[in-house]
Formats: structure tokens, C-alpha cells, sequence
């Protein structure tokens, strides 16, 4: 990780909002990776870089807000 990164304590909560129908293969696995089997489920993840490109990945699929402790 990288020195002066201090996201460590924030949380995104990301919903599963629009089918992959007509999406791409990749679309379709960082959608799975996600843990997301139906639409409007949510999972809270940690608010780091990992989570974050795959979260642009899918943007246009999931809706994305921060949450607090």
C-alpha cells in the first residue's frame, strides 16, 4: 500500500442496479466478483484501490455511496 493512503476507514456501499444483459463477458465477472446473483443487492466494501477500479469497471451497473461507521 502506498505511503500517505488513508481511505483505510471508509466504507462504499455499492447496489446492484441495472442488468448485465447485452453487457460484456468482463462486465459480467467483476459483477459476479461483487458477490451479485439479482438486482438491487448491496454489499459494503472497504474503500480501497481494488474495489475501486472494479467499481469503474461497472459503473454504469451499480450505484455507489459512502457510508459511515
Amino acid at each position: 500500500m502506498k505511503a500517505g493512503f488513508s481511505m483505510a476507514n471508509k466504507k462504499l456501499k455499492v447496489t446492484f442496479v441495472k442488468s448485465t444483459s447485452g453487457g460484456t463477458k468482463v462486465q459480467l465477472e467483476t459483477i459476479r466478483s461483487f458477490g451479485f446473483t439479482k438486482l438491487h443487492q448491496s454489499r459494503v466494501v472497504d474503500d480501497d484501490p481494488v474495489w475501486r477500479g472494479m467499481i469503474r469497471r461497472v459503473f454504469h451497473l451499480v450505484s455507489v455511496e459512502e457510508v459511515s461507521k
